[in-house]
């Protein structure tokens, strides 16, 4: 497989940097809800996905990769924005909480409204920065990643996205990766558990190895639970029982987000099963690829998920894009395509036709899918 195609692209710097910072428009977005409640608060969702997508229509696509020879000092101004996101998200998520608990200028639907509109946001920016940051070597990075899927009470996502996801990514044994024909309301609330599981079991397995047991305090979970508790704290010393709530309310909306996009970046697709239990490497055509301009800014080059799994420790602006015949591309960039996995005739309808196209581009040899998944799944339902 070789690299995607180099095509120029401006010297790294704060002004190319910019558009990646697009995230901030949330900001007196959340504020404005927060101060005058009814329509407003809907601007929210409106910016995230009906004008992102219409910008996405108008711009095009952006099929310009950066060199892969830019240094770590050039980075810095792709990277402040992630660093910086975690006491944003904070201020937003706390103040949005002490607002909904603290005036009565907002009705109850209102409040749930505004809440629900955060967890949009701590959904789509936070855990994407989070997703970014857990994959860096850095340790204050790595434990800033860490805090913002606390916040969303999803902190075993990191244990669970870079021991096991990106280990079994297109297999049966990831369940993170959404089968062929599965709706979205299937996979929601399989993933919810699967994840769950699967992470602690490689953290306990993690710690056997050492010939530690389950309850060493090594283990990630007791951070987890510390931090998320923490957080439920807090909220009910805002809001009591009603905080607690309001905060749940926004981590649920949050993890949803999430995973509407864990299942647009995989579905349908699989690697070869090569026996005793073993897979073909990962390769650019086991994700999903999108190459639209605006929303892969908004998101950090999220989208651009085949390089992402094919070269993991790359940071988001060395993220390749790749053509059609490299990875699968998506009709749509994610702000449409999660609105479109909500729809599960519409999606079918959209996706099934692609997948089975990259299933005959990719492995002709298979005839009988169904026959092929039940064969070569160790893990069976």
């Amino acid at each position: 497989m070789t690299e995607a195609t180099q095509l120029p692209r401006p010297t790294p710097g704060l002004q190319n940097a910019l558009p990646f910072w697009m995230s901030l428009v949330f900001v007196p977005l959340i504020a404005a809800g927060a101060v005058w409640g009814g329509w407003v608060i809907a601007l929210i969702p409106f910016y995230g996905w009906f004008v992102m997508s219409i910008l996405d229509r108008l711009v095009g696509l952006d099929e310009a990769n950066m060199s892969l020879e830019t240094g770590e000092d050039d980075l810095f101004w792709y990277r402040l924005i992630t660093l910086l996101w975690l006491p944003i998200q904070l201020i937003l998520l706390f103040g949005a909480l002490m607002t909904v608990s603290w005036t009565d200028h907002l009705s109850l639907r209102e409040e749930m409204f505004l809440m629900i509109t955060v967890g949009v946001v701590t959904g789509t920016v936070g855990i994407n920065y989070a997703h970014e940051l857990i994959h860096q070597k850095n340790r204050l990075e790595q434990r800033l990643g860490e805090w913002l899927l606390i916040s969303v009470l999803y902190g075993h996502f990191r244990s669970e996205h870079l021991i096991v996801h990106h280990r079994y990514v297109a297999t049966p044994r990831d369940p993170v990766t959404a089968r062929y024909n599965e709706s979205f309301y299937r996979f929601f609330p399989r993933v919810l558990w699967g994840q769950l599981i699967s992470a602690w079991r490689a953290e306990v397995d993690r710690l056997a190895r050492k010939d530690l047991p389950w309850h060493h305090r090594s283990n990630p979970f007791w951070r987890y639970g510390a931090g998320q508790g923490m957080m439920l704290v807090l909220a009910a010393l805002i809001g009591g029982w009603a905080g607690i709530g309001f905060f749940a309310l926004q981590a649920f909306i949050a993890v949803a987000q999430l995973e509407l996009v864990n299942y647009v970046e995989h579905y349908g697709l699989t690697r070869r099963h090569l026996g005793d239990g073993k897979y073909e490497h990962v390769k650019p055509h086991h994700s999903w690829n999108a190459a639209q301009k605006m929303t892969n800014r908004l998101l950090i080059n999220l989208q651009r998920h085949s390089d992402h799994h094919y070269k993991p420790d790359r940071r988001f602006p060395l993220l390749q894009t790749y053509g059609d015949a490299e990875a699968p591309q998506l009709p749509y960039g994610y702000p449409l395509m999660t609105a479109m996995a909500l729809n599960p005739l519409w999606w079918r309808r959209t996706m099934n036709p692609r997948v089975r196209k990259w299933r005959a581009d990719h492995y002709p040899d298979i005839k009988d899918w169904s026959a092929y998944a039940k064969a070569t799944n160790p893990m069976p339902g």
